[in-house]
Order: structure tokens, then sequence, then C-alpha cells
């Protein structure tokens, strides 16, 4: 027998031939046309069920959050940062210099028309579309520390450009580039965390680094009032603060290139703790990495009502994002606030995103199937903050309107929620990967559409359609979400009323297998 000091495992079953035989010939109970990939574990810990040691199992646990959780704070922090940076540019003289808005002086008052400033908040997302779904499969089939870096310095670069951008059209291309390139980070990010962390420790980890939503939230409005000081240089201010995200993006992507492709390949891990790593990780049956592209995962990732749940739960969850990353600054400003006081009100609604993004991931990592619930309970707020600003009095310094705009922020967990449901009820690497991709596909959806729910024309009614619009998509999100709380819930039923065989469970885990084909997959809600 092995030592768990030298292994941190020792074998506890064994394995049956004819079980054997039926799996290579893709015809395991339960499973049917199985591909023949195989899961990278395999390689590591085999078909069959070790006893691990709790402590090399904390040690490694711990070295995986210190390496992974800080990296992907800062990484999805920068990507709200680059995208939100624009809400304040617009404000420090972006419009004027690029023409995003066109004044209609043969109106009494003249009016201002924002519909390419929409348009450029809407570019970035349609970017994202384009590049999603090569970045993900990209991601996928090669070195993902390589994809992941060599992307990320080139996003890096397209940032910094921006401050070269002198018409309205140049910022439309480059914002379509910047949304294309950066559509490697969040998608990565989901597929790292549902093959480094077990189901019930997933809620916790996607909460931790989609809570730099709120950080960055902070502490670009931070920087943004800091550069809003400037008042002399070659450049305009706007400028400085493209230059700054682009050279943070850079330091960013340089550490990329050190991410492991999986807890197989993880060099911070000793080999004992690599063995641990994976192996605890067969209870979920969620898969670790596995690098072959299979065609029938696609396909059952497409006819899957759960998908086509989650991706309405975000692309109408989103629509909120859309409409504050890049109008906030400038909605908040018609209260009677200045440029300076329109930025310091971005720090509310970040605190609130933040703290309830991680109260929201421990709260699923420690009760049972409560993460669906959470996510309709934080809709409640965003529905009564919209509510608010529509319906309240916009006088000089009204509170009611930026209260209600502070409130709005319990829309990141919201998002953090249906992400942390996406990625934890599929499996099979191809699965997994259509799944990152079809909720951020969703996300592009929102971001797209919450702009151009802003028609400058009804500023004097409050921006009707905006609120209403909100309040109807968030009404969707709700509905999708109780009815994937009955799917999930009746599928668990069924599949608890099967026999189950240890043994078999175990060779099945690492078979890359996604959550259909596997009858010992079980559904969190």
């Amino acid at each position: 027998m092995v030592s768990a000091d030298e292994k941190g495992f020792e074998a506890t079953s064994s394995s049956p031939p004819d079980a054997q035989a039926r799996r290579e010939e893709g015809l395991e109970s339960g499973a049917s046309s199985l591909s023949l990939g195989k899961d990278d574990a395999l390689r590591l810990v085999g078909e069959h069920a070790q006893n691990i040691d709790p402590e090399v199992e904390k040690r490694a646990l711990r070295k995986i959050d210190l390496f992974l959780i800080p990296a992907m704070v800062v990484g999805y922090g920068l990507v709200y940062y680059d995208k939100a940076i624009l809400g304040s540019a617009v404000l420090f003289g972006m419009t004027k210099d690029l023409h995003l808005s066109v004044v209609n002086t043969s109106t009494t008052p003249p009016t201002t028309n924002t519909t390419r400033l929409s348009w450029a908040t809407s570019m970035f997302y349609f970017g994202m579309l384009a590049g999603l779904y090569p970045m993900t499969f990209a991601l996928q089939r090669f070195n993902l520390g390589r994809i992941l870096g060599g992307v990320v310095i080139f996003w890096a670069l397209v940032c910094m450009l921006t401050a070269a951008v002198t018409t309205w059209q140049g910022l439309f291309a480059q914002r379509f580039f910047l949304g294309f390139v950066e559509s490697v980070v969040p998608t990565g990010f989901m597929c790292i965390v549902s093959g480094f962390y077990t189901q019930d420790e997933q809620a916790l980890r996607q909460s931790w680094w989609f809570s730099s939503t709120g950080l960055f939230t902070i502490l670009g409005g931070s920087l943004n009032y800091g550069f809003a000081q400037i008042t002399g240089g070659a450049l305009k201010r706007w400028q400085y603060i493209y230059i700054l995200a682009g050279c943070l993006t850079f330091l960013f992507g340089i550490f990329c290139f050190f991410i492991p492709n999986s807890p197989v390949s993880a060099w911070f891990l000793t080999p004992a703790e690599r063995i641990v790593a994976v192996e605890r990780l067969r209870k979920s049956a969620t898969g670790v990495r596995c690098q072959k592209i299979k065609a029938s995962q696609l396909k059952e990732a497409f006819l899957d009502i759960k998908v086509w749940l989650v991706f309405i739960m975000m692309g109408t969850a989103y629509t909120v994002n859309g409409a504050v990353s890049g109008f906030g600054p400038l909605i908040v400003s018609t209260f009677g606030w200045s440029t300076l006081q329109s930025i310091l009100w971005q720090f509310p609604l970040g605190g609130l995103c933040l703290i309830d993004i991680l109260l929201c991931g421990y709260l699923s990592s420690r009760i049972p199937n409560i993460r669906i619930i959470l996510l309709i309970v934080n809709c409640l707020p965003v529905i009564a903050g919209c509510a608010m600003i529509w319906k309240s009095e916009w006088s000089y310094h009204a509170p009611t309107p930026v209260a209600g705009y502070s409130i709005i922020g319990t829309f990141g967990a919201v998002v953090s929620q249906t992400i942390v449901i996406g990625m934890s009820n599929v499996a099979g690497a191809t699965k997994k990967s259509a799944m990152a991709a079809a909720i951020f596909v969703a996300y592009c959806v929102g971001n797209i559409v919450g702009p151009q729910l802003i028609h400058s024309e009804t500023k004097k009614e409050h921006y009707p359609a905006l609120w209403m619009g909100l309040i109807i998509f968030y009404c969707i999100t709700i509905a999708a979400a109780v009815a994937l709380y009955f799917v999930l819930r009746q599928e668990n039923k069924r599949r608890e009323a099967r026999p189950v065989d240890e043994a078999e469970r175990d060779r099945l885990a690492f078979a890359d297998l996604t959550d259909k084909e596997n009858p010992y997959f079980r559904y969190v809600l």
C-alpha cells in the first residue's frame, strides 16, 4: 500500500472487467453514443476511486486558491473597468472630442442625440459575440495559458490604442476589436473554476472573481476621480485613463502564461497534491479537462432546455449593466450632480454589488440548493430601483433616484448566481465550453440591448423605455429561474430513484461524459 504521505491517496475499489468492456464499447448504463475522448484526469488517477489525505487536500486547495483567485479577480476587474471607463470618459470630453453626441439646433430648445454613444457601448459586445465561440474552443483545444496570455497582451495593446482614436467611426472599430479579444477572459475563467473545484466549491469561487465587478467599480471610480484632477498635459483626461488600463492589462497578460491547463499539470502543486487535487473532483462528475472537441456534446448543449433557460436568465439580467456601465455617470449627472460627484455616486452601487455577490456566494456554499432562490430574491431590488428612478422627481440633488440607482447594484449577484448555476449543472468538457460561451453570448446580448433602451429625447419623461424595459426583463429572469428550478428538481428526483453502483460511478466520473450521459450526475439548485 502506498502511504498517504507519499501519494496523498490509496486505492479503495476494483474495476469489474465486464463494466470495463461495456465502457470501451460506449454503452455504459445510462449513457448512449459516448465519445472516445477521455478526461486528462484519467492519466493521473485512473478509473478507480482513491481515499485521499484531508491534510493534503486542504493544502492543495489552499495553493489553488492563492494562485488562481487573486489573478481572476484582477483579470475580470480589468475587463469590467475597461468597459466602464466609457461612462466616465464621456464626462471627460470624449463625447465632444469624438462627436458622440449630435445637437439639433433646429428645435427649440435644441435637442441632443446620443445614439452614437449608445452604439459605441454596444459595439464592444458585438465584438465579444464574434469572439466568444472561437476563443472558448481555442481555450479547450490548445494550451490554456498560452492562448490566454497571448490574447490578453493583444487586448492590452488594443485598449491603449483607444487614446489614438480621433473619430466616432474609429471608436466603433476599436470597441469591436476590444470586445473580440476580451471575450477570452470570462469564458476562460468559468471553465477554469469548473475544472479546478467541486460543485460545492464553485459557487464561492465564481463569486470571488465576479465580485470584481463591484470592486473595480469602486477602484475604477477612484482612479477616474484622480484623472479628473488633471488640467494640463499633452493628452486629454480620458486618454490617460485608457493608457493606464492598457498597461495594467499588459502586466496581467504576462501572468496568464503561467496558468496551467488543469490540476493535472498544475506546476505549483507537488505530485501528491496534484493527484489529490484531481481525485477530489471525482464525486462531482463534472470532469477536469479534455482537449478533444466533441460534436455530440455541442448538439446536446444546443438541445438542452437548461442551457436555454440559463441563456434567457443571463441575457435579461445583464441589460442593466449595458445601461449602467455606459450611461451610469451620465444619468446620475441629470439628478443635479457635477461630473466629479457623479463618479463618486458609483461607489455605493459598486459597494453593494461587491458585498452582495460575496454574500450570495458564501450562502450558496453553505446552504444546499439555495442558489436559484437567492437569484430570484436579488432580482427584486433591481425592479424596485428601476421603479424608484423612473417615478421619482428628478429635482436638484434628489435622493430617491440616487437611492434607486444604488440598489440596482444587486444585479451583480443575479448574474453571478446565473454563472454558478449554469456552470455547475453541466458536465463534459465540450458541453462546459458551450455553456460558458452561451452564458456570455447572452451577456453580450443583454449589454447590446441595454444602451438601446436609452432615448435621449425622452429625458424629460425620465427615459421610460429604459426603466420599463429593465423591469420587464427582470420579470422574465424570475420566470426563467422558476422554470429551471422545477426542471432540475424533477431530473434529480428521477435520478435518485436509480440504484447506485459505486464502482461504475467512479469510472464514469472522468470519462468526459455530459450531465445527461452520466446517470450519477446530480444537479444543484
